[in-house]
């Protein structure tokens, strides 16, 4: 078997726990080849040990690329092998243009000279042959998620890649970006690219997948390949969690659901922050019970987060109007400040810019958004009483952890996301907005996130669900609104809708003259 990477025998401790025992990874040339498991389990370590972020001499075993035993110091080392990472934050200046982030560290230059013609001439080749649609002289900032993760591969085509890692490359993605990603990764494939992609979407591995690894706690549990018998979703979450899940939406206890309306805001508006002549949020209006789970669908920028962040305390846009109403009586948000005291949570979508402060431990982090409540006379903090808190929602919520006083930042993304919760939770809101809870966690943590929802609705709060997976706001939300271009366009009722009719509101909104 023609194998371009073999890693035999993988280990790897951070602080005296083990994070890869011995693992064993092969990859043949000109594959595609997917690596899942939960949170935690060591797949971004693996990698990035192939990678040269974690040296040679800091992990046990032996990396075998192309025949030899390779010691890779550090990125630069694996790059001149033709090893390239591309990971989940990608490594782009929103300042520069995209021809500059493609050779950097790479220029096009001549006696130390940057040649700007060159540059631009040969960014356009490389950005042409991943379909890229902007012009090489635009800034990145002006350009979308999707299309920077084609500025990443065509920079990685650039440095003459021939093995391809991505970890979770459509994460951030919508399902019509996602797809024409894979598509194009099947497109280098047919060229000679070998490529490793993590991901926790296992519809993604069945599309695009020719061989799966499972990573669990560590070590390698399983090795699946499409050709001996095509791959099945509930095969490979067995392998990932160690048991079988059944169902991958937790069933309410009972309906909980209560007559008043908890939440509701009406004829909101917004504008773009700086581009303040484009409205963003038209019009929109939705309401919440309390005790219900409202799910608020929509494509990438159909304008969802920008609506629940302008109502969170005007945190987004300007020329913001509407009216807000709790508890059946309106209520004015001035500022974060404000929507705190009124009991409103906001959890982001971005966990580690808005939602937590990562060099912090659990500990900070749990009780930020409540020192009030940990406040003596003078403001000075209770810490005792801040421990006690800390370890209960670490317990209430399953943080997996060394302790309270482990940094987040060394937590999975699954974990971490549950300290987000734990910090809007510590708050006791009647109302919380969910953004994209369960961007970027496994199966397994997702189950979690969806059980805490659950049970949030049945103490009877308003929780109001925004994600663009829409088999989960179709598998949690008991009432729909579909948001397109900034509008509210449809109401379904969640037992009812089906992924057919949810879209075909959208289509029939931009008949309507949406787009």
């Amino acid at each position: 078997m023609d194998y371009i990477l073999e890693m035999k025998n993988i280990s790897k401790s951070f602080f005296g726990v083990k994070a890869l025992s011995n693992v064993e990874l092969k990859i043949r040339r000109g594959e595609i080849h997917c690596i899942v498991g939960e949170n935690g389990a060591g797949k971004s370590t693996l990698m990035n040990i192939l990678s040269g972020i974690y040296p040679y001499g800091t992990y046990e075993g032996d990396i075998i690329y192309d025949g030899q035993v390779c010691q890779f110091r550090n990125i630069k080392d694996s790059e001149s092998k033709g090893i390239v990472i591309i990971h989940q934050e990608l490594a782009l200046i929103p300042g520069l243009t995209v021809a500059e982030n493609l050779f950097l560290g790479n220029e096009r230059q001549s006696y130390g000279i940057i040649d700007w013609d060159r540059t631009n001439q040969e960014a356009q080749k490389w950005l042409d042959m991943v379909a890229f649609k902007e012009e090489a002289t635009r800034q990145v900032k002006d350009v979308g998620v999707g299309a920077q993760q084609l500025i990443e591969i065509a920079k990685a085509l650039a440095k003459n890649v021939r093995l391809l890692i991505l970890d979770e490359p459509t994460a951030a993605l919508p399902e019509t970006e996602a797809r024409h990603l894979l598509d194009l990764l099947k497109e280098l494939q047919k060229q000679g690219l070998t490529s490793i992609i993590i991901t926790h979407k296992l519809n993604e591995v069945c599309y695009v997948g020719d061989r799966v690894t499972i990573i669990r706690d560590g070590c390698t549990v399983g090795e699946l390949t499409e050709k001996d018998q095509p791959f099945q979703e509930d095969v490979i979450v067995k392998g990932m969690v160690g048991r079988e899940m059944l169902n991958r939406y937790p069933e309410r206890g009972g309906n909980y659901i209560r007559p008043e309306i908890g939440f509701e805001i009406r004829n909101w508006n917004t504008w773009h922050p700086t581009y303040t002549d484009q409205q963003v949020v038209k019009n929109a209006s939705l309401n919440v019970h309390k005790g219900e789970i409202v799910g608020l669908y929509g494509l990438m920028g159909a304008g969802r987060t920008e609506m629940a962040m302008s109502v969170f305390g005007r945190s987004y846009g300007t020329k913001t109007s509407g009216q807000i109403f709790k508890d059946g009586k309106e209520i004015t948000i001035k500022s974060v400040a404000d929507a705190i005291r009124k009991k409103i949570a906001y959890i982001s979508e971005d966990r580690k810019t808005y939602g937590l402060v990562l060099p912090k431990d659990i500990q900070f982090n749990t009780s930020l958004a409540g020192l009030s409540k940990l406040s003596r006379k003078g403001g000075v903090i209770d810490e005792n009483q801040e421990v006690l808190v800390a370890e209960e929602y670490m317990q209430r919520l399953n943080i997996r952890a060394t302790g309270i006083s482990q940094l987040t930042e060394s937590l999975s993304g699954g974990n971490q996301q549950k300290v987000v919760l734990a910090k809007w939770i510590f708050t006791h809101p009647d109302v919380l907005i969910l953004d994209e809870p369960t961007r970027g966690i496994d199966v397994g943590a997702k189950y979690e996130i969806y059980c805490i929802m659950n049970q949030l609705a049945e103490e009877g709060k308003s929780v109001l669900f925004i994600s663009s997976d829409l088999s989960e706001i179709l598998g949690m939300a008991d009432r729909i609104y579909v948001m397109n271009e900034g509008t509210i366009c449809a109401e379904l009722d969640g037992a009812a809708a089906t992924q057919e009719s949810v879209m075909q509101c959208v289509v029939e909104h931009n008949k309507e003259g949406g787009i």
